[in-house]
């Protein structure tokens, strides 16, 4: 990879190489946007087959929380960290409070919080280093466990996307298939269980899906049928990529929304299901109450305020359909307008801003 020509390219900020010998941390910090503030993402720990695989990992990755957190309102930026580790035996207190040290070098400029492979014990020793951390424990003043907020975001952009598609935002009746049932779409089922719909579920897990069916009267079918059975939404929670060339035939959804990250495998299939008239609530708008909620944090965590931005979700799909049509652009298309449109005004406000400042200062 031609860094400096790759960062270039895609409007990178800064790139950070971190190592400590003695710890054996290996990280990497890239901060790819803070037009609207600090650089907010998660530190993710994996086992990368090379070096430059975790470097394009966390450039992908801090661009990807430019946008979602543009799209989601808040004053922050985006940015990620991938530290080159298996998770399972290479955590140390040591390697955490290393990697919280040069987070505080940064002065602010970043903010983290936990990923893949990281947990929130991992975050309170980060934390012992530095504030510029979020998602830490209860104890620290922290939000806890974020997928009831996560999964009450997602069933807010479910209802948004209902609108759009019916014409009320009404579930009651709606057939909702899910794929899979996890710690944010088990919360996000009873929320639809609540409202009257009909859910039909899979998941590798048999358990999950069996708590499912005993406890919202749910429909389980196997993990490769799910994608074909009569429904009125498709929600994808688990896997990325499941909206294919392979799945796409199958759909008989007239709404796609869910938690899942990355749901299109390419961009082409977000304009094959736009041609097809499916309505799809793009995915890091949908599943954006989670980083919601842990930037409440920043000001002291509130859960009422906190689940205020979070209802705002809805409003946040709705604009995405409004790019839509106006712009006559498939979704995924609009949500990226939406945050773009966003950076681009408040660039504009601070180059103005900065202008008005230099005219003050030479006639002084």
């Amino acid at each position: 990879m031609e860094i400096f020509s790759y960062m270039e390219k895609y409007d990178y900020e800064q790139l950070v190489i971190c190592q400590d010998k003695e710890s054996g941390l290996k990280a990497i910090i890239a901060i790819h946007d803070t037009t609207l503030g600090p650089a907010l993402g998660g530190t993710r720990m994996w086992t990368y087959d090379s070096e430059a695989d975790a470097i394009e990992d966390a450039l992908r990755l801090a661009k990807g929380m430019t946008y979602k957190n543009a799209a989601a309102g808040l004053n922050l930026g985006g940015g990620k960290t991938v530290i080159m580790g298996d998770p399972k035996k290479d955590k140390s207190e040591e390697l955490f409070r290393a990697f919280g040290r040069y987070i505080q070098g940064l002065n602010g400029r970043y903010i983290t919080a936990e990923d893949v492979g990281i947990n929130v014990a991992d975050m309170d020793l980060v934390h012992e280093e530095t504030d510029y951390v979020t998602g830490l424990s209860p104890a620290f003043g922290s939000s806890g466990d974020p997928s009831p907020v996560t999964a009450y975001g997602v069933y807010r952009a479910m209802k948004a996307a209902a609108k759009e598609a019916y014409g009320s935002d009404s579930l009651e009746g709606k057939v909702v298939a899910v794929q899979g049932v996890g710690n944010v779409a088990y919360k996000m089922c009873r929320y639809l269980h609540d409202e009257g719909a009909k859910l039909i579920v899979t998941d590798i897990n048999e358990e999950a899906v069996q708590s499912a069916v005993e406890e919202f009267g749910a429909e389980a079918v196997g993990t490769e049928e799910i994608y074909s059975v009569d429904c009125d939404i498709y929600a994808p929670c688990a896997l990325g990529a499941t909206i294919n060339d392979e799945t796409i035939p199958q759909l008989k959804a007239k709404v796609i929304v869910g938690s899942a990250n990355n749901q299109l495998k390419e961009n082409r299939h977000g304009d094959q299901i736009h041609e097809m008239g499916i309505v799809y609530a793009p995915d890091y708008v949908v599943n954006s109450g989670g980083v919601i909620n842990v930037a409440d944090e920043l000001y002291g965590y509130n859960q009422e305020r906190a689940m205020a931005k979070v209802e705002k979700i809805y409003d946040n799909v709705m604009a995405v359909f409004d790019i839509s049509r106006r712009d006559n652009i498939p979704t995924y298309q609009a949500a990226d307008r939406m945050a773009e449109e966003r950076i681009e005004k408040m660039r504009k406000t601070k180059s103005t801003f900065l202008q008005n400042g230099h005219h003050i200062l030479s006639r002084r």
